[in-house]
Formats: C-alpha cells, sequence, structure tokens
C-alpha cells in the first residue's frame, strides 16, 4: 500500500479513480496534470514471470506475493525497456505449449541470460533454457500427465534445503531435457524425466 506522505492516509484505488478523473479535467482545460508518482518502482525490487502460454502463469504469481515478493507477469518477448523499471532480481520462465525444437518457437530474450540474475525455468521455460544455452531437448517417449513423484539429488544445492528427498508434483509435458547444457547439473528427476 501506498502511504502519501502529507497526511499519511493510506492510498485507495478511489484515489487512483480522483486522480485519473482530476488529469483528465486539468488536459481538457490545457493545464499540465500534476504527476502522482514520477518515480513509482523507485526502490522496489521485482520477480519478473515471462510467460510463454503457461495455464499457472498467474498461480505462480500469487505463490510468489504470499511470500511476501512483488513480481509481475509479463509475455514472454517483453522487450528490456519495458522491464528495466521494475528492477528485476530474478526470472521465473513459465511453462507453455510449444516445444523448443520446433519452427518458431517462442523463446526467452537474451536479456534474461545477459543480465546475471537467478532463472527459474517452469515446463517448457526449463527447455526453452536449456535449448538456448547449448543443451538438447527431444520428445519424451512417456508424456507425462498429472501426479509424479519427484525426487532431489540436489546434494549440498540450497535451492531445496529444507525439502524432503522426493514429493508429489503435478507435472504437464510430452518433451525432456535429453542433454544438459555444459555446467549445468541436475538436481532432481522423475521415472520419466531423468534430468
Amino acid at each position: 500500500m501506498d502511504t502519501d506522505a502529507r497526511t499519511h492516509r493510506v492510498s485507495t484505488s478511489d484515489d487512483v479513480e480522483v486522480s485519473t478523473y482530476l488529469g483528465i479535467a486539468q488536459a481538457l482545460q490545457g493545464e499540465e496534470p500534476i504527476p502522482q508518482h514520477t518515480t513509482p518502482l523507485s526502490g522496489r525490487e521485482a520477480i519478473v514471470i515471462l510467460d510463454f502460454g503457461s495455464q499457472y502463469s498467474m498461480l505462480i504469481a500469487r505463490r510468489i506475493r504470499e511470500c511476501r515478493v512483488y513480481c509481475e507477469v509479463l509475455p514472454y518477448d517483453t522487450p528490456w525497456e519495458k522491464v528495466e523499471p521494475l528492477n528485476p532480481r530474478g526470472f521465473i520462465l513459465s511453462g507453455g505449449p510449444a516445444s523448443v525444437y520446433s519452427e518458431g518457437a517462442p523463446l526467452a530474450p537474451t536479456y534474461v541470460y545477459e543480465k546475471h540474475l537467478p532463472v527459474l525455468g517452469i515446463c517448457y521455460g526449463m527447455q526453452a533454457i536449456a535449448h538456448q544455452l547449448g543443451g538438447q531437448v527431444s520428445p519424451g517417449e512417456n508424456h507425462e500427465y498429472g501426479h509424479a513423484v519427484l525426487h532431489l539429488d540436489a546434494g549440498d544445492s540450497p535451492l531445496f534445503s529444507g525439502l524432503p528427498p522426493s514429493g508429489p508434483v503435478w507435472m504437464s509435458h510430452g518433451d525432456v531435457v535429453s542433454q544438459l547444457p555444459p555446467g549445468f547439473r541436475a538436481l532432481a528427476y522423475t521415472e520419466n524425466s531423468p534430468l
């Protein structure tokens, strides 16, 4: 929530509506509207979810926000000029219906890798990372759809610290990463997805 520093009153959606109407009225009279927030994102950091058409992107965002972390869901091809003001601290590449080896398949923008920020790929997002960074993605012998058991093989990786060695997950994919990119290591697997 935003607080007006002059009144110490919490801003509400009504304030935005009133501010918008005031701006319209001033513009009609030839006046310049008074900017309400010249730098609305200053000091804020965000996790940016790049959406490849997943059914679950909004659920992912909700879970992140429940952890009291600000995030935004944007189309996968959003240019850096629109992402930069969000002050990203990491990216999540969502799942989606495409196959990375299909002609014209959507891929992550190069800034995702060039900014040296943490990147989490989920389903298609993981496959895009593998494909773009020199690994291989292939059609799976068995499609996974539904419940599966994820087994962790993370060693001392802090990514999964505190989690049990296996647990139920929901899987929905037909392709698999068949070869990891150079420098990558697998941290978990299911019966049908060894990487």
